[in-house]
């Protein structure tokens, strides 16, 4: 497995085990009360960081166990690497868009601050993870 495809699946899986665990901690606090005193604050920014570091660590420990097998494949991408990359961001950008005029609506019903920052982060969210699933395929099904 080339070293994009690796990361391609690094954050595809980090990304929806962390909103996993996001909406089903928000859910469980929902169900007690208004989402008003949800304190999604610290938790949305807590997902953020240990999917980030984790992402990080995971790809680490995932190219230092490849580079055993084929120590001359280490980090290098062709052209297909970098096209299957472009894919991923023109794919995800869409969804950032989406969430970003879904937001600009939102500000503009002076709706509450969860839901302006909820709709941004899982726009964010469902960027990275349909943008994975993008590459994963291309990785697969090649390009067509």
């Amino acid at each position: 497995m080339a070293y994009e495809e690796r990361n391609a699946w690094v954050g595809l899986v980090i990304s929806v085990i962390a909103m996993t665990v996001y909406t089903v901690i928000v859910l469980q606090q929902a169900s007690s009360g208004p989402v008003d005193e949800i304190d999604w604050v610290p938790l949305m920014l807590w997902i953020i960081g240990a999917g980030i570091v984790v992402s990080i660590l995971v790809s680490i420990a995932w190219g230092l166990i490849a580079a055993r097998r084929d120590p001359d494949g280490i980090g290098k991408s062709d052209q297909r690497d970098r096209d299957i990359s472009h894919l991923n961001n023109r794919v995800g950008q869409a969804f950032l868009v989406l969430a970003g005029l879904a937001v600009i609506v939102l500000c503009a019903l002076e709706a509450d601050w969860f839901w302006i920052a909820n709709t941004m982060f899982y726009g964010f969210a469902l960027s990275s993870i349909v943008g994975g699933v993008a590459s994963v395929i291309a990785y697969r099904r090649g390009l067509v």
